[in-house]
């Protein structure tokens, strides 16, 4: 069994030393630990720094891509390289490397695909009365759309076996915590929660610059995301609200006509018929949206179908 830890890095080089020096050299239930830094643009000597502490692999972007890139290109190395669970933590130290044994457990008993940390938010010291709060709000948002019961939504500090790894797809440029936990509950990828610490808070968050952007960006993502796996049930839902309240003004109009006072309302007929229309349109959405979504669906299996054939072949065998 092969243990891959990865830590997405953006000018990491003041960090990195102190992250690495607590990660486990060695983990119970793996024969190999490796560690994998993705360098996402970096312009100081994160690389170099990373050289140095003897990482045995890095992955090297060429220019700033985010967060939500950067975690996938190390996804994507880690796969190729033959781990059998992906630990991605992050560069500034925020999580107990101890934990990691915990993190992984559910995953070797077979009780999970995907392990998520659950940080004490309501006892640690540098987060806000603001930020404890959206973020407990924002994983009950998550929870409900996702269908799951993560109890840290935003949380970095992930265990994913091959499996399940062989299966994410990212479409959000700005963060991949919400979206891979909302892809999860739609594809039926076990998630579980494990209880972790966190250490001090050694710089300020580069994700999170301002707490209400965060807010709204995070919104942002997850409709999206909604809208990406359930858009049969987003447009149908809009197109059932159009046509019923079309349908409930024709009905006001013909009370007025049948009590002889319809001369003055045909306001509503002009509304009844625009909303009944467009109530029409969305439902055709809804129905083409499906398609779509059924098309997106069998190229993930196809997709999810290949990698496995690939981590099947020896390192000199091709797929033809």
């Amino acid at each position: 069994m092969k243990i891959i830890i990865q830590i997405p890095c953006y000018n990491e080089e003041a960090s990195l030393p102190d992250t690495y020096q607590y990660l486990p050299k060695s983990i119970l239930g793996f024969e190999v630990v490796e560690y994998l830094i993705i360098d996402d643009g970096s312009t100081d000597r994160t690389c170099e720094v990373a050289r140095s502490l003897g990482i045995h692999h890095i992955v090297q972007l060429a220019q700033h891509q985010g967060l939500a890139k950067g975690f996938m290109a190390g996804i994507d190395r880690c796969l190729e390289l033959g781990a059998d669970v992906i630990v991605n933590t992050d560069a500034d130290n925020q999580y107990n490397a101890d934990d990691i044994p915990a993190l992984v457990a559910p995953i070797l008993q077979g009780n999970a695909e995907i392990v998520i940390g659950t940080r004490p938010t309501q006892t640690i010291e540098h987060f806000s009365p603001i930020k404890k709060f959206l973020q407990k709000l924002g994983s009950r948002v998550v929870r409900a759309t996702s269908r799951t019961d993560v109890q840290d939504a935003p949380s970095g500090f992930r265990a994913i076996s091959r499996t399940a790894a062989m299966q994410l797809n990212v479409f959000s440029e700005y963060t991949y915590t919400l979206e891979t936990i909302i892809q999860c509950g739609q594809n039926g990828i076990k998630i579980a929660s494990v209880p972790i610490r966190v250490n001090g808070e050694t710089r300020p968050s580069r994700l999170v610059k301002n707490i209400w952007s965060y807010v709204y960006r995070s919104i942002i993502t997850i409709f999206r995301i909604f809208i990406i796996y359930r858009p049969m049930q987003f447009f149908a839902s809009a197109a059932f609200g159009l046509l019923l309240i079309g349908f409930l003004l024709g009905l006001r109009y013909l009370y007025f006509i049948f009590t002889g006072d319809g001369s003055g309302h045909i306001q509503s007929v002009i509304l009844s018929a625009f909303l009944m229309g467009s109530g029409f349109l969305l439902a055709m959405i809804a129905i083409i949206v499906d398609l779509i979504a059924v098309n997106r669906r069998l190229l993930e299996k196809l997709n999810y179908r290949m990698l496995r054939v690939e981590s099947k072949l020896q390192p000199n065998e091709s797929i033809h």
